[in-house]
């Protein structure tokens, strides 16, 4: 039998707390355990805890936010929970009181990994939760939230049996299910370089995720924790989530306005063309899909900072940016003021439970799209609409040095973290100028970020003796994940060699955005590797495009051939 305690603080919802205390003396004595409710209600607390009682206490259930930051429970096991998880399963919320790391060696874990792009880091974030688990001897089961969505859902017997929480994402993900249990959070990388490290840490670091005042009242229009905002990345992640929702914008539009320049011509889009398959793709493009793109990018940032009521005054600050020709720039800094002005309204404005219903449906929304609409319009488009024309005429306007300049150091980024933050950086400038009908940096940065895989799996073919059997094995993946434009594939190899591997991929990497800028080749989609090449349209220059690659990627192998030493078997 043990001795458990529940604290229940919900002075706005007495009739539930009551309900709830009932539930859980109910539980107990069909689990046979002992227990005591201190329930807080608006006319004061009743049957309060007693110090002998909090010192006996196996476990401690908090049940509210003014529950989860008692200070008497300091150095108790407690369960932070909700009214609605007890009044749902009172029984398996005492029973997940109960569990302990130190209960069982074996523990049950589930996670959820995500990243901008939602291709490569997101399952081998997984794959290295998974594996690193498992050695460690316990359970696990991961989420991954890619670019096809959710995939290995989770589900809520499993969340609710879990031990530990684990979020290896590099984008804001919806935490609103795991409120209650033991979570832990960092990046992707952390996931794939060192996994039993991440896992060890999160075992012994995670803590009681709590529901703030505003998801408690209105879940359904905030469901992420403002508990967790201090554990985000801060702008870059809100930038991330915002480009990873607007990429398959940009590939759906440039794909069609290709194939629409192939059928009818460059001139496709004008009215001597209407209504031919040519004409109709190209609406679909460049009226629609492109259309779409900064609305998109300004809204999900938004919705990163200030999740589901940002989204309408991101969008509608994203719409005006695109109207008043201020582009991707305009775009960010729409998202930027949507969702911190939003996040922060919804923090000043307190009507109470009764009327908080009206805050995520017409206050938030109303005020947000008022709030960018007129920062938008009066203060800050004009000025960023004339950044976006410097920009992109110094970018058009490039030949020469220059060009090959800002090709060297665009593909010298892509090579130096292969898919970290100064990766995405670039990868963000070059997503971010083709809806100004900037192309340039997009097709550099694209060879530039296949270089680093194809050199490697070249590498390991020309010069075997400085890989060892298992890379060389490993080298043929990275050239099926280099065609792809896949840049992670050259993880593992500098993960174990650094200093040689490194320097090598961002010379290599840096040759080759320089050929691609100094040549004037343009890509009008952002991803796709080598299989968009085909697309009539879809790369100009192709010829300069591929010589680019092929000497990058021969470089490349040359580099680690110098600085790697043979290995001994």
């Amino acid at each position: 039998m043990a001795n458990l305690l529940a604290v229940i603080a919900a002075p706005d919802r007495s009739t539930q707390a009551m309900l709830a205390g009932e539930a859980l003396r109910q539980a107990a004595s069909k689990l046979r355990h002992k227990i005591d409710v201190e329930i807080h209600t608006a006319q004061g607390v009743q049957q309060p805890l007693s110090a002998s009682a909090i010192a006996a206490a196996d476990a401690v259930l908090l049940l509210g936010e003014a529950a989860a930051q008692d200070v008497r429970f300091a150095n108790s096991h407690t369960l932070l929970t909700s009214l609605e998880a007890v009044l749902a399963d009172a029984e398996g919320q005492l029973k997940a009181s109960l569990i302990t790391p130190a209960a069982s060696s074996a523990l049950r874990i589930v996670g959820i990994t995500s990243c901008p792009t939602g291709i490569a880091h997101t399952f081998m974030a997984a794959e290295g939760l998974s594996q690193a688990a498992q050695k460690l001897g316990h359970a696990i089961r991961v989420e991954t939230q890619g670019s096809v969505g959710a995939q290995d859902t989770l589900t809520a017997d499993e969340i609710r049996l879990a031990d530990v929480v684990i979020i290896a994402a590099d984008t804001q993900v919806d935490l609103a299910r795991f409120v209650g249990k033991r979570l832990f959070s960092s990046g992707t990388k952390p996931a794939i370089n060192d996994g039993e490290n991440l896992v060890r840490r999160a075992i012994a670091e995670a803590k009681p995720h709590a529901a703030s005042q505003a998801s408690a009242s209105q879940s359904a229009a905030t469901p992420a924790a403002a508990s967790q905002s201090e554990q985000r990345s801060g702008p870059y992640k809100h930038l991330m989530t915002g480009v990873s929702f607007m990429l398959p914008f940009v590939t759906a539009g440039g794909i069609m306005i290709a194939l629409a320049f192939a059928l009818g011509g460059i001139y496709a889009f004008d009215d001597a063309h209407k209504g031919t398959l040519a004409w109709a793709l190209f609406q679909i493009g460049a009226k629609s899909a492109f259309a779409l793109m900064v609305p998109i990018l300004a809204g999900y940032i938004s919705y990163s900072i200030a999740n589901r009521p940002g989204i309408a005054p991101g969008m509608v600050g994203g719409m005006l940016a695109a109207s008043l020709g201020s582009g991707f720039l305009g775009g960010i800094a729409a998202g930027f003021i949507a969702g911190y002005g939003t996040d922060w309204l919804n923090k000043k404005i307190q009507l109470g439970r009764n009327l908080d219903g009206l805050k995520p449906v017409l206050i938030l929304p109303v005020l947000g799209s008022l709030l960018v609409g007129l920062l938008m319009i009066y203060v800050i488009g004009t000025p960023v609409a004339a950044l976006l024309a410097m920009l992109t005429e110094a970018l058009k306007s490039m030949q020469g040095s220059s060009a090959l300049l800002l090709g060297a150091i665009l593909g010298a980024m892509m090579a130096f973290d292969m898919g970290g933050p100064v990766n995405k950086a670039a990868y963000a400038f070059a997503t971010g100028l083709i809806a100004s009908q900037v192309y340039t940096p997009m097709a550099a940065v694209m060879a530039a970020g296949m270089t680093p895989p194809l050199g490697i799996a070249l590498a390991t073919k020309l010069f075997a003796d400085r890989f060892t059997a298992d890379e060389r094995e490993a080298g043929k993946a990275a050239g099926v994940l280099g065609i792809s434009f896949i840049s992670e594939g050259a993880i593992p190899f500098a993960a174990r060699d650094p200093l040689r591997v490194i320097p090598s991929l961002m010379v290599g990497s840096a040759v080759t955005g320089a050929i691609s800028m100094a040549m004037g080749v343009e890509l009008k989609v952002p991803h796709g590797g080598v299989f968009v090449l085909p697309i009539p349209n879809a790369v100009t220059n192709l010829g300069a495009y591929l010589v680019a690659l092929v000497v990058g990627t021969v470089l490349t192998a040359v580099m680690l051939r110098v600085l790697k030493k043979p290995v001994t078997q």
